[in-house]
């Protein structure tokens, strides 16, 4: 006779990751969070929404994508869940919302207590240090479907903003500037191409690499950077300087800055304003390609690009560098006349971005 278990599904197991994540998932919770862990669904005090005049919920959804794959060959786990909660929360934040809570959903194809132990610390970690509360989430096995060492993961998070608040194309203005903040590395986009380059050139992830200081697998499991508290502080700070944010992820920069600005409007990068990091260069030589090739794929150094009313730039700046981060000049809005976008908005509404020059 069948069972659940002869089936490829181990419920005892699944408890057992369960308490083991119980701990980093309490460590990240907010004064709102409400009940206790373990429960149906999470819940949340939304009489927060009191102190909003009209407050707009905000949505986001997101996963990590192929570079799981570089944390299965680390055999290193506990810093992807960092990439997973970035992900969300700094789309979310682009909006000039704050993020409020995510819900975590990991699929496996049999269930590694440790292991699953070991990618909700990381999801813990990263909440943590975007002060968002991890209201809950879900640990399916898929026996049959997935081999037993696979695993997906996935995240959803809520934040709110104050309608008046609301940051995008429709505050942007001819004339604004555009700093750009720097990356930590390749983030969590591109890695199926890091793959492909990693397999043509037959290299070893365990490999030391003097440019980085580590190992190239190290290297390529630098967390995703969360710039949510960073940016909140800096809207309170200066209400009224940023006209909008845009994260750099899949699509690589011109696309995802067009998507942010508005149809009658260009924005020119200036490639010569920043030396993007060496892992950059070091899959570019790699793959016998320039760092050009690359423009539409990866953030070749910028994580988040902000635009900034002309008259507060240096405040901004200042604000920033206080904060610990490296921003730049990197562009300004100007009326659209014959000029060609180097990609098309992500989402097809926007207006249009070039990179122009050439990188130090």
């Amino acid at each position: 006779m069948a069972d659940y278990k002869s089936a490829g599904v181990d419920v005892a197991a699944g408890e057992l990751a369960v308490s083991m994540m119980k701990a980093a998932v309490q460590s990240a919770q907010r004064a709102e969070t409400v009940g206790e862990f373990g429960g149906f669904a999470g819940l949340f005090d939304a009489s927060k929404l009191k102190e909003f005049s009209k407050p707009l919920l905000v949505t986001g959804t997101d996963g990590v994508g192929t570079k799981i794959q570089i944390a299965k060959a680390m055999a290193k786990h506990d810093t992807i869940g960092i990439d997973l909660v970035a992900m969300v929360v700094d789309d979310i934040v682009v909006t000039g919302a704050e993020p409020l809570f995510i819900t975590d959903y990991i699929a496996t194809g049999k269930v590694d207590p440790a292991l699953i132990a070991q990618i909700v610390t990381g999801i813990a970690a990263g909440a943590k240090l975007a002060n968002v509360a991890l209201l809950g989430g879900e640990t399916a096995e898929h026996p049959g479907v997935m081999s037993a060492d696979e695993y997906d993961l996935a995240c959803a998070g809520t934040g709110v903003v104050e309608a008046e608040k609301l940051l995008g194309a429709h505050q942007v203005q001819v004339g604004d500037v555009v700093l750009a903040i720097g990356s930590s590395g390749l983030h969590s986009n591109g890695y199926s191409l890091v793959r492909k380059i990693i397999s043509d050139a037959n290299l070893n992830l365990k490999t030391i690499v003097p440019d980085f200081g580590k190992t190239l697998g190290e290297e390529l499991l630098t967390p995703t950077e969360i710039y949510t508290t960073d940016l909140l502080a800096l809207l309170k700070q200066l209400p009224d300087a940023v006209h909008a944010l845009s994260h750099i992820t899949g699509g690589g920069i011109a696309a995802n800055l067009a998507r942010v600005i508005p149809a009658n409007t260009h924005v020119d990068l200036d490639r010569s304003s920043w030396q993007p990091a060496a892992i950059f260069n070091y899959l570019a030589a790699k793959n016998k390609s320039s760092l050009t090739d690359f423009e539409h794929t990866f953030n070749l150094g910028i994580g988040m690009l902000v635009v900034v009313a002309a008259q507060a730039v240096s405040e901004v700046k200042q604000a920033l560098t206080k904060l610990g981060r490296d921003a730049w000049v990197i562009g300004e809005v100007i009326n659209r006349t014959n000029q060609i976008s180097d990609a098309p908005a992500k989402g097809g509404a926007g207006g249009s971005v070039s990179l122009i020059n050439k990188f130090n």
